[in-house]
């Protein structure tokens, strides 16, 4: 991270900064759409296992406000699991083209049922059925096994299948924000959010 580039060089300027992490997030995201491909929307999902191991992969956020950061996943997942034992979460945007990084710590509880049926609902046949499917993180015998189970809940539902109970979505509500914008000579700019009494501390820290 962090190398040259022939478009002008980006910065953080703390006098130029909002004091509510959400606008600059956003303002991100929005040039990130704009050039990232193919999932602007990636991140590195981190979670924490009973033991304290960590374990990280990477998800598709799906929704953002001021409640928090949003993805939708099987409950009875790895991931699922851990974040119903421990409730909280970090996670990374890492835009390479903008030489931008966005990390987020914070909270989670999983959304409503009608927001997890309102986005169930929008996703393609397949994907639905495909939710029905995968016995997400468990060990199966072969690839026929999945397949045989697509095809067996393809039989039940049709291309019309109601969200499973054991899907859903989750919301990360932040906490600390970090953006990482990177500069010449590896002098990068990170700038920090941390929660204070309901009001967000803004801070530098050195690269």
């Amino acid at each position: 991270m962090g190398g040259q580039s022939d478009t002008p060089e980006r910065t953080l300027d703390e006098a130029d900064l909002p004091d509510d992490p959400l606008t600059l997030f956003a303002g991100w995201l929005g040039e990130a759409m704009e050039v990232e491909r193919p999932e602007p929307t990636a991140m590195a999902l981190a979670t924490a296992g009973y033991d304290g191991s960590p374990s990280a992969r990477m998800v598709l956020m799906r929704g953002f406000d001021e409640r928090g950061i949003v993805w939708f996943t099987n409950y009875r997942s790895r991931k699922g699991r851990e974040l119903d034992h421990s409730r909280r979460a970090a996670v990374v945007f890492y835009w390479g083209r903008l030489e931008r990084q966005v990390r987020i710590e914070g909270t989670v509880e999983r959304v409503s049922n009608e927001e997890s049926d309102e986005y169930f609902a929008s996703r393609a046949p397949g994907s639905r059925l495909g939710a029905w499917a995968s016995e997400q993180s468990e060990t199966i015998p072969d690839r026929e096994h999945l397949e045989r189970r697509f095809a067996e809940m393809e039989e039940r539902f049709g291309d019309d299948p109601p969200r499973p109970s054991h899907w859903g979505g989750y919301r990360l509500t932040p906490t600390y924000w970090e953006f990482w914008q990177g500069r010449r000579n590896r002098l990068h700019d990170r700038i920090g959010y941390r929660q204070s009494a309901g009001v967000w501390e803004r801070f530098r820290l050195a690269p």
